[in-house]
């Protein structure tokens, strides 16, 4: 597959092209939205696909290695010009550590394809490329042809209807909240990120279609991702990098950049800066953050050259349409017999939904959550030079086919310490899943 064409072709949005794909099993889209956004992509119609059920005794990460392929960047091309894409659902950490975990009914373990055909969006420019791959020029030629033909496809028209999201109990959560924080102060774990879900029902067809274009309208992020299977379909708008892999110089530089400490927008100007101001200077988010941090630095070192895992940021503030949050970075250079694969399986899942120790964290939110399927997995690509992005899935609603129409999920959690105050965290949620609960009412 060392064949590649780019071809060029006229601006045009990728959610919207994304929308008109999103009844085709194994569409597969990242769109990067907000301040400082670059790339998007979106991709359809795999040569390949890999599928690992929960029954299935399969080896998940030796699969993807073998679902996976080498080759070469086209000059001129974006950072991803084709490879593998899909989920790693939370639960696939139970291949990883013996967990027990329980599985949610109508979601994988492991999802993924191998794409040919894909178009990227430069939002710097104002340009697209349609890519196509192949062992040959005139079956690269005809991949690129395929990929530029979906610019001319039209979304679908949005439907008018309303449907809301039912909260589990509120009580309840508070309830769990207080048992981790006893848990915490029993000298169990140090953190965990304990999630509530919310429920509901759309009866329109193009229910995955519809929530990806009223997202990326009204809360664009960098993160934003859009898987379609079969009977399911996971539309995500997260504003979190789970792990990173770059070629730098000959090397693979790998990263993340967990987001820990949490606070709502202001009604207006003063009031945003002064809750923005208050959460930088929390000793409590900070404090979170940093565990995480710890966290992500000894998971980087296991697949890191040993004194190249550093922190080059702490506790920057990320802002978006309903939250402020602290993001910190960590990286390493990956040692010479490790690639992204490993990085992934020595990462997985990402810290800053499980917590600290992660290991018992895993087991404690076990014990209090319903089973977690997809949700605070990830979305990933990983290209044919080795290199890797990847999203944690928060802000994310998952999709089940039902009789005339969809069944939605949604989760949200909060990393409870110590001194956290269940109230608090409760409402910590309800800022979180705010704008999702909007994009499902319509």
């Amino acid at each position: 597959m060392n064949r590649t064409i780019l071809l060029e072709a006229p601006w045009r949005e990728p959610a919207a092209v994304l929308s008109a794909l999103a009844d085709r099993p194994w569409t597969i889209g990242f769109l990067s939205g907000g301040p400082g956004a670059r790339w998007s992509y979106v991709a359809s119609e795999p040569e390949a696909v890999l599928v690992v059920e929960p029954q299935d005794a399969t080896d998940a990460f030796a699969a993807l290695r073998g679902l996976a392929r080498e080759g070469e960047l086209a000059e001129g091309g974006p950072p991803f010009q084709g490879g593998v894409a899909g989920l790693l659902s939370y639960d696939l950490a139970d291949r990883i550590e013996v967990l027990d975990l329980p599985r949610l009914p109508g979601w994988p373990d492991l999802a993924c394809a191998r794409y040919a055909r894909l178009l990227a969006f430069d939002h710097e420019t104002g340009r697209v490329q349609a890519i196509g791959r192949g062992e040959t020029a005139a079956e690269a030629s005809s991949n690129a042809a395929a990929a530029r033909a979906w610019l001319d496809l039209e979304p679908p028209v949005l439907a008018s209807f309303s449907a809301n999201l039912s909260s589990d109990n509120g009580p309840a959560y508070e309830r769990a909240v207080a048992e981790v924080v006893e848990r915490i102060r029993a000298g169990e774990i140090f953190q965990a990120n304990i999630a509530r879900r919310w429920l509901g029902g759309m009866e329109s067809a193009d229910a995955p279609a519809e929530l990806l274009m009223r997202l990326a309208a009204a809360s664009p992020s960098p993160f934003a991702a859009f898987l379609r299977l079969p009977e399911a379909a996971l539309v995500s708008n997260s504003p979190e990098r789970f792990v990173q892999v770059r070629p730098v110089e000959g090397r693979l530089l790998a990263g993340t950049e967990p987001i820990k400490g949490t606070a709502p927008r202001g009604a207006d100007a003063e009031q945003d800066r002064q809750l923005a101001d208050a959460l930088l200077a929390s000793i409590k988010d900070r404090a979170e953050n940093l565990m995480i941090v710890d966290l992500m630095r000894n998971d980087l070192a296991r697949v890191c050259e040993p004194g190249t895992v550093t922190t080059p940021e702490l506790f920057r503030l990320a802002s978006f349409a309903n939250v402020h949050h602290l993001v910190s970075r960590v990286e390493g250079r990956l040692s010479p017999n490790r690639d992204a694969i490993d990085l992934l399986q020595a990462a997985f899942p990402p810290g800053s939904i499980t917590g600290a120790p992660k290991v018992q964290a895993m087991k404690v939110i076990r014990d209090l959550e319903a089973p977690r399927g997809p949700f605070f997995g990830s979305l990933f690509h990983l290209g044919v030079d080795g290199a890797l992005d990847s999203s944690v899935l928060i802000r994310t609603a998952g999709l089940l086919r039902r009789q005339g129409g969809w069944h939605v999920e949604v989760r949200a959690g909060a990393g409870i310490v110590a001194d956290s105050q269940p109230s608090a965290e409760r409402v910590e949620t309800e800022a979180k899943v705010s704008a999702l609960a909007r994009a499902v009412k319509g």
